[in-house]
């Protein structure tokens, strides 16, 4: 991953990452609050050497007291010098647990030792940092006294006594938030690099670009409101959606300059990634760009397009593949364009056969004759193979890929089934995009959402539809006739296309 597929990834999870250093703060913020104070006092002693004060003494003396300070620091966590400190204070702990509180130090090349001594008592820290002093001085005295009598040539003299803090030296509140900030950013940036790498969803144009070369032809932009008005005519001309539809219907235009496909397939990977709203929102921008448009709902396992438009959906495509009645009466004009409709009649036992049967393929080819375009919804590739089968009867494959909702092994796979039978893939379509944030698919200009004067009309259209829809749905327990029994690939003849308002070709 590059440094911008880094940035993606922060700014895809940036609430995780802001609660995880919020989380982090307050973890912090709530153990110093906690942890009891603890306090340090700190005693200073001076190391010197008892000389004549001659030049030559003076730099032996020094050079004498700082081979010996390292040994008076070694000295302080004794129970030579402990010992007399506790029985001084009448302290009710042990020698190595005084030692565990006390430290000595002193700087390099100095005769200065510092004894610190750290307690949840100001006070008391003080008073064992000055016993310990004193119990070191005599400790010293009496170490470095000659055998043969005299006195020490050694002496140390407290030059700062200890005095009780006013400020505890743990826990310091302020470094604990700093740290703790740190750690929680760290885990948040953690989890977020780690999500973004086990999740293999598809959110952005840019988890295409390492999964195909096929052209990303449009992004359709998230509606909350799709699910209530799916059609392009239920929103206003200016809005997002509106606008991602038309140029898709360019960019479409433009891809196909070379193939000339007078026939799109719609398809997805899996269902719910809105190849139908797409197939019939595509092929009413296509009409309305002037086109004579034919839209064929081919998925014949969950038809969706005759309640999008509000038509009748028993007689259609199937009542077509079967003999039952010829194409020319079961085209259905929708709106005020050149769109025609094939809806996708009963639903058969075996959608397969009739798919990849010569009577599909001849009327195709009728279609074709009539209309500039021709667009089909067809059932998604992974759970059935009726795409793949009719994608060999089509002209292109248009793929839609739902974000946030495919994974990449799963158009991984749609994509290689489509190559396998030798389909043309046109492009491909990224749905429910995200009109704001990192996956977004392009920059637009935010028009006022004021409702359309087609949008009351379809509306009507699309309550009266399905009420017709669900009367039929009824009887749809009884569709499975000898007729769809009797059909054989291949068998049958093309009627004469006579379409409405279309000049009748043989």
């Amino acid at each position: 991953m590059d440094l911008r597929e880094y940035v993606r990834i922060l700014r895809r999870n940036w609430i995780l990452i802001v609660a995880m250093a919020l989380g982090g703060l307050l973890v912090s913020g709530a153990a110093s609050l906690l942890v009891k104070p603890t306090y340090t006092a700190e005693t200073e002693l001076f190391v010197a050497i008892q000389n004549s004060g001659s030049a030559q003494e003076l730099q032996q003396g020094n050079t004498f007291t700082q081979a010996r300070v390292q040994s008076y620091v070694r000295t302080v966590t004794t129970p030579i010098v402990l010992k007399p400190a506790i029985d001084a204070l009448g302290l009710d702990i042990s020698v190595d647990e005084l030692a565990r509180r006390v430290k000595g130090t002193t700087d390099p090349n100095t005769v200065i030792i510092n004894i610190s001594v750290s307690d949840t008592s100001p006070v008391q820290a003080a008073a064992i940092s000055q016993a310990v002093a004193t119990s070191l001085v005599n400790a010293v005295e009496s170490l470095e006294k000659p055998k043969t009598g005299g006195s020490s040539p050694v002496g140390l003299s407290i030059i700062t006594p200890a005095e009780a803090p006013l400020e505890p030296s743990a826990p310091n509140t302020k470094l604990n938030l700093v740290l703790g900030l740190a750690l929680g950013l760290a885990v948040g940036i953690g989890i977020a690099v780690l999500r973004s790498t086990l999740d293999s969803r598809i959110r952005s144009e840019a988890d295409l670009r390492g999964i195909t070369e096929s052209p990303l032809l449009g992004g359709i932009a998230y509606d909350a409101d799709a699910t209530s008005r799916p059609l392009l005519t239920q929103v206003a001309q200016q809005s997002q959606r509106a606008e991602s539809f038309r140029q898709l219907r360019t960019n479409l235009q433009f891809a196909n300059v070379a193939d000339h496909a007078k026939t799109v397939l719609v398809t997805s990977s899996i269902p719910g990634e809105g190849k139908s709203t797409t197939a019939t929102n595509l092929a009413i921008a296509l009409a309305q760009a002037g086109q004579t448009i034919c839209l064929v709902d081919a998925d014949l396992r969950r038809p969706r397009i005759n309640e999008y438009l509000g038509l009748e959906r028993n007689a259609g495509l199937t009542t077509a593949l079967i003999g039952a009645a010829d194409v020319n009466d079961l085209l259905q004009q929708w709106g005020e364009d050149e769109l025609y409709v094939l809806t996708a009649g009963q639903i058969p036992p075996n959608p397969s056969e009739l798919l990849g049967s010569e009577e599909m393929k001849r009327l195709i080819v009728r279609l074709e004759q009539v209309f500039d375009t021709v667009i089909i919804d067809a059932p998604p590739l992974l759970p059935v193979t009726d795409a793949a089968v009719l994608s060999q009867h089509v002209g292109g494959v248009l793929a839609v890929v739902g974000a946030h909702k495919t994974k990449q092994h799963d158009l991984e796979k749609s994509l290689a089934s489509l190559t396998l039978v030798g389909a043309n893939i046109l492009g491909l379509v990224m749905n429910r995009l995200p009109i704001k944030g990192p996956d977004a698919y392009s920059y637009t200009y935010t028009y006022s959402s004021e409702p359309s004067n087609a949008e009351s009309t379809a509306k009507k259209k699309v309550s009266a539809g399905r009420q017709r829809s669900r009367r039929s749905d009824q009887a749809q327990a009884e569709t499975v006739s000898s007729d769809f029994e009797e059909v054989i690939l291949g068998s049958g003849s093309a009627s004469p296309t006579r379409f409405p308002g279309r000049k009748s070709t043989s």
